[in-house]
């Protein structure tokens, strides 16, 4: 806050103190008419025989119960600036948009995603962009505290609390301040190259591509904010899929997009991107390489045939009139014709079922029939086969050997029953790598493997049958209800009354004991695997592999992605090295790339002692520019095995005393220690880092490591070592 005219500054800080107020008191106003719709809804009649006022009354529940949300979560920083144009007016800048309806609709407060709103964000004194002044808020709950003044052009008297630097001002104090539990959004402080990357109208993929500190998770999620806000039509009755390298990182950003209103948001990391699976564990390098790879799906497929056989040896099978056997040439019959289908497996199991029991029957018959009973005696020959096909139906030899030649299989009990076998693998061609005991020990690359069966083998009918099955119980439940209903006709006095089976037959009746379901879209969206996303952000993007980017480009057919990474920092053998031959097989052409230069997270002085470690790893890449310096130089202390549990306890219990988050980041069996792995994307006030040589010693995997838990700090940096400090650590000062 300026000290200049301080009898002016005061004067304008009331009257934008009675603005806001207003804008609060518009905002409540209109909580409250929507609280009323949506109550008036709930209670609203139906006509519960008509689906389309059931549908309709659920849509107006859902409509306006998501407008209260977005109305709710605009408590906190309500109005956070102000606009003065050149030519006189003024533009208030928020986190939503408020009309006056008394005043032909005049516009209260712009929604900081309205094209009028970008000014705020953009204008600089080469470029004012038609403003006058730009005015930023400092709010502490509904109260507005103060406010600073950035002048563009020569200042104009009565310019209370103007100072040339006031964008900067605020963002500086957003950055300095403390951390809490979750990132923040920010609104009220983006940056003009982050701005442009938010409101980029590209249609296809975004890469957004910066190195520790640039804000580039946070960006992306103001563009997915932004997206709905132009395109929520379209976008919102998908939702969007949002993808991060673990759940800690995704608790961290989880309430970014719920604070600017959008809650149709799915979070995931790609250990949950098959439903009713949550996997985190991770394959060794060779093991993950292999899978990674596109080349995995001729091992996948090769699995598959492998479970297509022929017998060996005549498999008998006893009937009640006659003996036959599956031999190797009907057999062999039966699998190509199912194979020739080109229907995925479970689904051409049913061919080769019906093309085998055609084969068994018909030699059957001519065993019994042999010397009475001719071709010409059709019906009798027909009638003799259809008692031959229910026997088999029910006869144990029989199934066994279809479960053997082709059995019902699904992704899991395929992927286990491979990996745990070192003669499946070598039939399918597979990396011996892969080999492992427990063969359903799941991965995350597993995940991309499984979701890529479900199309390979198509559904289990066997879980099929038993949900048709339920459903005909229930129909057969039904009807003795509605029977019930009929015979109570006796009592009833008017001839013409209607009768129960004159307005709903059985199967009617059965749909109503069938539970509607009422979950909200996010959950439902999870939940099912052939769920489409209008537009899906994908974190830590250099992470992913060949076979992880198959699932998500399955989970978005309009192929609408934001993806953010860093090449710098990949670790996985699998992951990207480039995003040309990432995206080009799926958006040849419609993809665009933009970086993010500026590191609002990590002080110069930490960010230098970062920096040499990228240069030994990633020498070509340069280190993003940090926008601050603390004057806290980073610091680090040589300790024995026996010393290191009180070091770490006097780096806790001194952050204790301190506002703001705190961690220590070290190698596995570290006590109190999380793995670098468990930090991306994630920030804290302070950082301490155990014993770098050892994550050091994983090779390029383990400098990335090390560069990630290095960038982790907003304040402060201390490293614990017992054996000499790598020479690339060599800047931090020793205590």
């Amino acid at each position: 806050m300026s000290t200049q005219n301080p009898t002016s500054y005061q004067a304008e800080l009331q009257s934008e103190r009675e603005y806001v107020d207003g804008l609060y008191a518009r905002l409540d106003a209109e909580r409250a008419r929507v609280k009323k719709r949506y109550s008036e809804a709930l209670r609203g009649d139906v006509d519960t025989q008509n689906g389309a006022t059931l549908l309709a009354r659920d849509a107006e529940v859902r409509a306006t119960a998501a407008q209260m949300d977005r109305l709710n979560v605009a408590d906190a920083g309500l109005c956070f600036g102000r606009l003065d144009t050149v030519d006189g007016e003024r533009l208030y800048i928020g986190r939503i948009g408020l009309l006056d309806s008394a005043n032909e609709h005049e516009s209260l407060l712009l929604d900081w995603r309205a094209p009028a709103a970008r000014a705020f964000y953009v204008a600089t004194g080469a470029h004012p962009e038609g403003m006058r002044r730009r005015r930023q808020f400092h709010s502490l709950g509904r109260r507005l505290l103060d406010f600073t003044d950035e002048v563009f052009g020569r200042p104009l008297d009565g310019d209370a609390g103007a100072q040339p630097d006031g964008s900067d001002v605020a963002l500086l104090a957003a950055v300095n301040a403390p951390r809490g539990d979750g990132m923040r959004d920010i609104v009220a402080t983006i940056q003009a190259e982050q701005d442009a990357i938010i409101r980029l109208d590209h249609p296809g993929v975004l890469v957004i591509e910066g190195g520790p500190g640039t804000g580039k998770t946070v960006v992306a999620l103001h563009r997915v904010a932004y997206l709905l806000y132009t395109q929520r039509k379209r976008m919102e009755s998908h939702g969007v899929l949002v993808v991060g390298p673990n759940t800690a990182f995704l608790r961290h950003i989880g309430r970014v997009l719920p604070s600017l209103g959008e809650t149709n948001v799915v979070f995931m990391t790609t250990g949950d991107l098959v439903p009713g699976l949550h996997v985190s564990a991770e394959d060794d390098p060779d093991a993950a390489r292999a899978k990674g790879s596109l080349a995995i799906l001729d091992v996948l497929a090769a699995a598959v045939a492998d479970r297509q056989c022929v017998p060996d040896e005549p498999l008998p099978i006893d009937l009640s009139d006659v003996s036959i056997a599956v031999t190797a040439d009907i057999a062999e019959w039966a699998v190509q014709e199912a194979r020739a289908t080109e229907q995925p497996h479970n689904d051409a199991r049913t061919t080769f079922v019906d093309v085998l029991t055609w084969a068994l029957t018909e030699r059957a018959v001519a065993k019994i029939g042999r010397g009475w009973l001719t071709r010409q005696d059709r019906a009798a020959w027909e009638h003799l086969r259809a008692d031959l096909i229910d026997e088999l139906e029910d006869n144990a030899a029989f199934k066994a050997a279809l479960d053997r030649l082709w059995p019902a299989l699904t992704p899991e009990t395929l992927l286990a029953e491979l990996y745990s076998s070192h003669e499946r693998l070598k039939a399918a061609g597979a990396d011996p790598a892969l080999y492992r005991e427990d063969g359903a020990a799941w991965t995350l690359s597993d995940i991309p493997l499984l979701d890529e069966l479900v199309d390979l083998l198509g559904r289990d009918r066997t879980g099929e049958e038993a949900a048709e099955q339920q459903r005909r119980e229930e129909a057969a439940y039904a009807a003795g209800v509605l029977d019930l209903m009929i015979g109570r006709e006796d009592i009833m006095d008017d001839e013409d009354q209607l009768m129960a089976q004159d307005v709903i037959a059985a199967e009617d009746l059965a749909e109503r004991f069938l539970e509607r379901d009422n979950r909200e879209l996010a959950e439902r969206a999870a939940a099912d695997r052939d769920w489409t996303y209008g537009h899906v952000v994908v974190d830590e993007a250099q992470e992913l592999s060949e076979m992880d980017w198959r699932v998500l480009m399955r989970r978005c057919p309009s192929r609408s992605f934001t993806m953010v990474g860093d090449l710098s920092q990949r670790r996985s053998p699998a992951g990207a090295t480039s995003w040309d031959p990432v995206l080009e097989p799926y958006v040849p052409g419609r993809w665009v790339y933009r970086t993010l230069t500026v590191n609002y997270r990590t002080p110069a002085e930490i960010m230098d002692v970062a920096a040499a470690v990228l240069a030994e790893f990633a020498p070509a890449v340069a280190p993003p520019e940090s926008v601050r310096s603390t004057g806290v130089p980073p610091w680090a202390r040589q300790v024995g095995d026996d010393e290191l549990a009180s070091a770490i306890d006097d780096f806790v219990r001194e952050e204790q005393t301190r506002d703001g988050t705190h961690v220590v980041i070290g190698p596995p069996g570290v006590p109190g220690a999380v793995a670098p792995t468990e930090t991306k994307g994630l920030e804290f006030d302070a950082v301490l880092v155990v014993y770098p040589e050892r994550i050091l010693a994983e090779g390029s995997r383990g400098a990335a490591d090390l560069y990630v838990a290095l960038t982790r700090a907003t304040q402060r940096l201390g490293v614990l070592h017992r054996d000499p400090l790598p020479p690339s650590l060599s800047g931090l000062r020793r205590v």
